[in-house]
């Protein structure tokens, strides 16, 4: 379970929820990215020392995964935008400039992991080294600094490493002396088997035991039977290992935090991060949930679960205000050249709309987007004429002299392989026909909170624009948040992201989580950057995250 994916007021309901799993143990991943969003600008780093004391009040012990690199489905893998695009393939490696930037960040972190271990009266048991090092590199040096740095920054209880049971990843991943760790979904007695034959005395432990599975966009919903996760589960227990549910509770990529994968395509991850876990995204118990119950109640007491959160009752939120999205774009620009990217913008999580002029007069020729990341509206004197993808190879015929805007959407950075750490916005350049045009001008807008924005009364704002309403609840519950009509964009709720949505599917609502919300009138926001028809959203008592994946 990731603190950060779980509102801070649900954290005890899940914690919960896991001891009467059955489980003694919680481990969490810490993220890099979101507690140090710009160099040295430290953020919500309480967060996580108030999580390792909530886990302490629920009896159970703690793991900790501080990285730097997480992976984890989360943008840019955890590791900060502006540390990717300063040193790129240099980072995860012995480069003096990268390992100094970790050391300034564990100089932050480690403490107060530290003065939370087991061997100072609290409940961190172990603390890993990076994160399945094995899959990216093999640079030796680098992980035994970060050994080094963390027993140098007062880590006593064990360190360990996890990479998956191939005798390349564990090679390459592994730490003479320290802990060797295994991630795996299937097989349990061959993993064990592998991770045997490499470590024949360290303990057979599997850190990432994966009973479920995370979403991408324009994909079906993945799903695993319980009955099936449940076979695992014991399989691997009966083999006398040890085992970390990945995930037990999965939670949420509020805001604008889910990452992507490139597998030969760009594929964005959904906001939900349900994985189908045995604890659902809004903690109720699940067929899985039940079946682990059974099973681990054989080795460790399970007290009773606590109760469900309460929902709200279904109903409609008609929005009533609107500014276009033009209107929100602060003043400032940026000319230069070439495109300037998010990072050479400062820009985290937004939306960069660039503008370039076509010489004239010519004949129409196509316009195209080298390095499109990720996706962009493309606009001629003011009309909007295309919507480009990032692996969708479109382009639009433009006749010149014409004024070119595109608004281009970020979707999420690669969290795991050799795209980690890429750019947005547009990374090469705007060409007509074969012919870069030069001479762009930029306007980036924030979304890593709500922005500032202008509202007026009614709904005739042209799309792109903001949406407001007004839900008014009598007391606060959990609720799923739908958009049926509405095409593709964002949802703040008294100014908390709940995250993207998009029509492609499979996830079709948003989780409201309760705290969220207080009695009376509670603000809805929603950035809508294609097309709305009703702009009315729905309050929904139950989740829809799109049809379960073909067997």
């Amino acid at each position: 379970m990731h603190y950060f994916r779980v509102h801070p007021g649900q954290w005890d309901h899940r914690l919960a929820m896991l001891r009467a799993m059955g489980l003694n143990t919680v481990e969490t991943y810490v993220p890099w990215n979101l507690h140090e969003p710009r160099p040295g600008d430290f953020r919500r780093l309480e967060e996580l020392t108030d999580f390792l004391e909530a886990a302490a009040r629920h009896d159970l012990l703690a793991i900790v995964r501080p990285g730097p690199y997480i992976c984890a489905e989360w943008e840019n893998g955890g590791l900060p935008s502006w540390l990717t695009h300063t040193l790129g393939r240099r980072v995860r490696t012995g480069d003096a400039a990268y390992l100094e930037r970790v050391d300034h960040w564990f100089d932050q972190l480690i403490p107060r992991i530290a003065e939370h271990q087991i061997t100072q009266g609290g409940n961190v048991i172990m603390v890993q080294v990076e994160n399945e090092y094995g899959s990216y590199g093999s640079d030796s040096g680098y992980l035994l600094h970060l050994v080094d740095l963390l027993r140098d920054s007062g880590i006593e209880v064990p360190l360990f490493t996890s990479d998956g049971p191939e005798d390349h990843m564990l090679t390459g991943g592994a730490v003479p002396g320290i802990l060797a760790t295994a991630n795996f979904g299937s097989e349990p007695e061959a993993a064990f088997a592998t991770l045997r034959r490499h470590r024949p005395h360290d303990p057979a432990t599997c850190m990432e035991l994966w009973l479920g599975w995370f979403d991408h966009w324009g994909s079906e919903h993945v799903t695993r039977t319980a009955a099936d996760a449940a076979d695992v589960l014991e399989r691997l227990l009966k083999e006398g290992g040890s085992v970390n549910i990945y995930m037990a509770h999965g939670g949420t990529n509020f805001g604008t935090w889910a990452g992507a994968n490139h597998e030969g395509t760009y594929r964005p991850t959904v906001t939900s991060y349900d994985y189908d876990a045995p604890i659902s995204e809004d903690g109720r118990p699940t067929e899985k949930y039940w079946r682990f119950r059974e099973i681990l109640s054989r080795y460790n007491s399970a007290p009773e679960p606590p109760p469900a959160p309460p929902v709200l009752p279904p109903s409609r939120v008609r929005m009533t205000g609107s500014a276009a999205l033009a209107d929100a774009f602060p003043a400032e620009s940026v000319t230069a050249p070439v495109p300037p990217t998010f990072e050479e913008l400062g820009l985290v999580h937004g939306l960069v709309r660039y503008r370039v002029d076509v010489p004239g007069p010519r004949q129409p020729y196509p316009l195209t987007v080298d390095g499109l990341h990720d996706r962009a509206h493309v606009y001629v004197d003011g009309v909007r004429v295309a919507t480009l993808s990032r692996d969708g190879g479109e382009s639009v015929d433009v006749a010149g002299p014409a004024r070119v805007e595109l608004l281009v959407e970020s979707l999420g950075r690669v969290n795991y392989g050799t795209r980690l750490g890429e750019c947005k916005g547009i990374v090469g350049g705007i060409l007509h026909e074969r012919q870069y045009l030069h001479g762009v001008t930029a306007q980036a807008l924030s979304l890593e909170e709500l922005p500032p924005v202008p509202f007026r009364e009614g709904t005739g704002s042209p799309v792109p624009a903001f949406f407001r309403g007004s839900l008014e609840v009598e007391e606060p519950a959990d609720a799923f948040l739908a958009l049926p009509g509405w095409e593709h964009g964002y949802v703040w709720v008294n100014g908390f992201g709940l995250g993207r949505y998009w029509s492609r599917g499979p996830q079709r609502t948003l989780y409201l989580p309760g705290p969220v919300l207080r009695p009376g009138a509670n603000e809805v926001v929603v950035l809508e950057l294609d097309a709305v028809g009703e702009p009315v959203v729905e309050i929904r008592a139950s989740p829809d995250l799109g049809r379960p994946e073909r067997p």
